[in-house]
C-alpha cells in the first residue's frame, strides 16, 4: 500500500498556450497510467479546482513507495514532463507527500518530539 506521494501543481495556463496545455494534460495522463501499468506508482489523481482567487489551478496525485517515488523525481522523462509543463503554466511545482503509513509514523514521530521539548 502506497505511502508517499507526489503533488505535482499548477497555476495559470500561460495565454496562448492553451491547445498546447490541452494536448500536454492528456499526454501527461497517459505517461501517468504507463507508470501505473509499470508499478513504478500505484495511483494517480488529476484535480481541476473551481475558481477560487489563489495561485493553484490544479494538480495531479501520485501515489506509490517512498524509494519509487524517490527514483522517479530524479528520472529523465519524469524531469522533462515537469520541464515541459512549466513552459505552458504558470508555478508548476512538485512536492513530496507523506501517506498511510508513513504519515502515522511520522505524526507519531513529531508527537514524541513534541513531547520531549514540552
Amino acid at each position: 500500500m502506497a505511502d508517499s506521494a507526489l503533488f505535482i501543481g499548477w497555476g495559470e495556463i500561460v495565454r496562448g498556450r492553451e491547445t498546447e496545455a490541452a494536448s500536454t494534460f492528456t499526454e501527461t495522463i497517459a505517461y501517468w497510467a504507463r507508470l501505473q501499468e509499470e508499478g513504478v506508482i500505484e495511483a494517480f489523481e488529476p484535480v481541476f479546482l473551481e475558481p477560487h482567487g489563489g495561485d493553484l489551478q490544479g494538480f495531479f496525485f501520485l501515489r506509490g513507495d517512498a524509494e519509487k517515488l524517490a527514483a522517479l523525481r530524479v528520472d529523465e522523462e519524469f524531469t522533462q514532463v515537469v520541464m515541459r509543463a512549466g513552459l505552458i503554466a504558470d508555478r508548476v511545482g512538485v512536492v513530496g507527500a507523506a501517506i498511510g503509513e508513513r504519515l502515522q509514523r511520522q505524526f507519531e514521530n513529531w508527537s514524541e518530539a513534541i513531547a520531549v521539548h514540552a
